[in-house]
């Protein structure tokens, strides 16, 4: 995720494409595991074509709630955890489906749209903190889990080669994130004008 995107919004079909249709593309990682996404903008640098994208279902992330302490986010966790078929019962009786997809957990289905005006009453002012709303808790073995859905835009960058999306990961990542955050960058100061 680009946390350095957090203030860009994502285009919306009408403003991105005139006939409505935002193209989508699925992007893999390294161990093949992949996810659908929007694709926002397509950079070409240095001979190669990266995208910017964004997931068609909601991304989510695990949390570990404890009482009276901040939720500890839980980064690392594998498709069969035993945590995830709980909250794929839990989902399940919203009329949600948790997806183990590349990159994040995401989970499809139809969402309530978060209510923004009460989310910046409750906002602390730090501009590096990433909001999140619970979307569901649940507990397995004594402990609660709570899903929650980050509010700040989620972006993925992926090389486009052959028609095929690679997520950009590691020391890559680190290099290209510069150069198409300017590139972002130039093209909103030009539509602005």
């Amino acid at each position: 995720m680009l946390d350095l995107y957090k203030d860009l919004k994502p285009m919306t079909a009408a403003s991105t494409y005139s006939n409505g249709d935002v193209p989508t593309v699925v992007v893999t990682d390294q161990i093949g595991s992949s996810l659908l996404c929007f694709l926002e903008h397509l950079i070409p640098i240095e001979d190669k074509d990266y995208a910017l994208l964004t997931p068609v279902d909601t991304p989510v992330s695990l949390f570990l709630l404890k009482d009276g302490e901040d939720p500890e986010l839980i980064e690392t966790i594998t498709s069969n955890e035993p945590i995830l078929s709980v909250a794929d019962v839990v989902l399940q009786e919203h009329d949600l489906t948790l997806i183990r997809s590349a990159v994040t957990l995401t989970v499809a289905g139809e969402l309530e749209e978060p209510d923004f005006d009460e989310l910046e009453d409750d906002e602390n002012n730090d501009d590096d903190a990433e909001t999140y709303e619970l979307l569901v808790s649940f507990r397995v073995e004594d402990k609660e889990y709570g899903l929650y859905i980050p509010l700040d835009p989620f972006f993925i960058v992926a090389e486009i080669k052959d028609g095929q999306a690679r997520l950009i990961e590691g020391g890559e990542f680190d290099r290209i994130q510069p150069v198409i955050e300017n590139e972002i960058e130039s093209r909103e100061i030009i539509d602005n004008e």
